[in-house]
């Protein structure tokens, strides 16, 4: 069992963020970092690896839908292209990069002091992509969690970018929100279990900075552009809302 656990997510390949978040006190003293998911799809998907793999046994990685998709098309094998970023991170990664990705487990549970065996997923404990969201339903958190062991009372996911907290008919859900690609805020949102209690933080730091060290650094050919849109936080929470909602199953 594992006294406290910093939970990040959604990394996306933008490191920067990455080690700011990391060099925060409170992760750094953390027992345990556990990351739900879609680490290296993003403008730094080797640096980003690599980073994560040196923290070592502190270091949890739970598979994403991005990281699923990246060693298929590292393996050649065709799938849907979600975006360009992700064809373009695929071919940068080396043998042990996508070694790495293809070993990553969904969903995955530790033992934590207070609360109990905690189920870290992605999109939701049965699927690495499905949406569930601070407003979803009660009906459709039911069906999500259908198949859930009843000793399960704590389930922290990522995917939706956008950090929150809520009960769920006596079960806590945690998402920590996005470091690499936020909606509605700047800087990188993290989550905080220990002793019990949980807490949402925001790691606030130079985005020129940022952004122009993304630039320097990656190959992206599009890099500019893509920094601009997601490091800055071009997409507000609403219209992040709005457009996941109907991956929600309600009613468009």
């Amino acid at each position: 069992m594992v006294r406290s656990v910093a939970v990040l997510s959604d990394i996306h390949g933008v490191l920067p963020i990455l080690d700011a978040v990391l060099a925060e006190p409170a992760v750094m003293e953390a027992e345990l970092i556990v990351v739900t998911g879609d680490h290296a799809s993003g403008p730094q998907p080797t640096q980003v690896l690599d980073r994560l793999a040196s923290l070592g046994d502190r270091v949890l990685l739970v598979r994403g839908n991005a990281d699923r998709e990246l060693v298929s098309l590292a393996r050649g094998e065709s799938i849907g292209i979600p975006d360009d970023v992700t064809p373009w991170a695929a071919a940068q990664l080396s043998p042990d990069h996508i070694a790495l990705l293809a070993e990553l487990r969904h969903p995955v549970s530790v033992d934590v002091e207070g609360f109990g065996p905690v189920l870290f997923c992605h999109g939701t404990p049965r699927n690495d992509e499905e949406v569930v969201l601070v407003d979803s339903s009660l009906k459709r958190w039911s069906d999500v969690f259908n198949e859930l062991p009843e000793d399960i009372q704590t389930v922290v996911c990522g995917h939706t970018h956008m950090p929150f907290i809520r009960l769920v008919d006596r079960r806590l859900v945690i998402n920590p929100g996005s470091i690499g690609m936020p909606y509605g805020h700047l800087g990188g949102s993290w989550a905080l279990l220990d002793k019990g209690s949980v807490a949402l933080h925001r790691t606030i730091i130079d985005i020129d900075a940022a952004v122009a060290q993304v630039v320097a650094e990656s190959t992206f050919p599009t890099r500019q552009e893509w920094a601009d849109l997601f490091i800055r936080s071009a997409a507000s929470d609403a219209e992040a809302l709005t457009t996941f909602s109907a991956r929600d199953g309600r009613p468009s």
